[in-house]
């Protein structure tokens, strides 16, 4: 028998397109985040009903403290959505990101407090028979802010203080390179899981530790006070303002959903994802795990400090007790509770606990008395916030968010 070699066929062009037909397409932005457009009108909605019933621009309903604690708790929703990132998607659990939240909130502090003082030194300089000069406005400011810990000097940390555009720089350089060089020195010694999250808080506790010595520049355990009165629009009422801060913290809320959206989409969020699940294989496909996990770490801790900037002149004043460890471990209940892997569920998470915190410690929920036993909301909310979270995690691993999935019968 003789065996022909016969060319090979090429396939005709029914089979190409058949074989075609089976890649499939690939999906766009908005079909991988069908949230988007879902979040993004509730919070339009929302953010014009608060300030429909705001007390500066609308009827009265809502007092100013209210819309005050809705706008903070945009932001916290902000830095929640940077946890689910860096946590739910790249699997890193910090214990730190309320440090960069803080940090955020000393930068723009610190402007505040400088200019504010200033205004008054010179207005109380006025009256003199020669003009100050700003030697003697510099100092005058430095007295007035550091006289309480027994300081005249102003630290060099000051050195921008006068400078808005400087210090909202700042805001975003500070949390950034910490974080940058935080995140390069523990990446590239591949440091994961447990050990870490102990970094990280480790981290933390430095630094409010730090912060607490009166000769850290930035007044110990006194912080800075007074944040709510904005620098050249100490005629606006606090009514007012609280609404216009309302809008910058749904602004800023909904362009970090946007930008977080679009980071865990596409070929660099299925990577983050791969990472998560098994980095080692990862690794081995030859790509660059620190230099991912590095981006996602630096870019949250930036989106952290701004979402901070924008809380604490809503607050009022801020403390080194704002950049403890408890704080960034709160902020991981929120996101678990939430549904970490989604980012409305980060959303639902801090929203729903940061609300409910405030009306039972803040007098709205009436204490129940059974007997000779008293509960009051304000002693037993952390038990209460402990309890829900055990029971999500038995009951709702996947979190609120995964309930909410169940419910609109999305996979989950």
């Amino acid at each position: 028998m003789t065996l022909i070699n016969r060319p090979p066929v090429a396939p005709t062009a029914p089979i190409l397109a058949e074989g075609m037909a089976k890649v499939p397409p690939r999906r766009g932005f908005l079909r991988e985040n069908p949230s988007l457009p879902w979040f993004l009108g509730l919070l339009t909605i929302f953010t014009l009903m608060v300030s429909v019933l705001s007390e500066g621009l609308g009827v009265g309903a809502l007092s100013t403290s209210m819309v005050k604690i809705i706008g903070m708790t945009l932001c916290l929703c902000l830095i929640a959505i940077a946890m689910d990132v860096v946590w739910g998607y790249c699997g890193i659990l910090s214990l730190g990101h309320f440090a960069f939240f803080g940090l955020g909130g000393y930068a723009i502090g610190m402007w505040q407090m400088y200019a504010r003082t200033e205004i008054v030194i010179r207005d109380s300089m006025a009256g003199g028979v020669l003009p100050p000069t700003p030697a003697e406005v510099s100092d005058a400011v430095a007295a007035q802010i550091f006289g309480v810990v027994g300081s005249l000097d102003l630290p060099l940390i000051w050195s921008f203080a006068h400078s808005l555009p400087a210090q909202l720089a700042l805001v975003v350089l500070v949390p950034g390179l910490l974080a940058l060089v935080f995140g390069w020195l523990a990446f590239r010694s591949r440091v994961t899981g447990v050990y870490l999250s102990i970094l990280t808080q480790a981290m933390t506790l430095a630094l409010a530790l730090y912060l607490f010595q009166n000769d850290s520049g930035l007044r110990g355990n006194n912080g800075l006070a007074g944040l709510q009165n904005i620098p050249g629009l100490l005629d606006v009422p606090q009514a007012v303002l609280s609404v216009w801060f309302l809008w910058a913290s749904a602004l800023a809320l909904g362009l970090g959903y946007g930008l977080f959206a679009w980071v865990v989409s596409g070929k660099f969020g299925s990577v983050i994802r791969a990472i998560r699940d098994n980095e080692a294989r990862v690794r081995f496909l030859g790509y660059n795990v620190e230099g991912y996990k590095l981006f996602v770490f630096t870019l949250t801790a930036i989106v952290s400090g701004i979402a901070g900037a924008l809380y604490y002149p809503q607050a009022g004043i801020i403390n080194p007790a704002e950049l403890a460890p408890i704080a960034s471990i709160y902020l991981a209940v929120w996101v678990a509770i939430g549904g970490r892997g989604r980012l409305y569920g980060a959303v639902i998470g801090a929203a729903s606990v940061s609300l409910l915190s405030s009306w039972l410690t803040g007098g709205g929920a009436p204490n129940i008395e059974i007997g000779a036993f008293r509960l009051m909301w304000a002693d037993w909310w952390l038990v209460l916030l402990g309890v829900g979270f055990v029971a999500v995690t038995l009951f709702f691993p996947k979190g609120i968010g995964g309930l909410f999935d169940k419910l609109v019968r999305k996979q989950p």
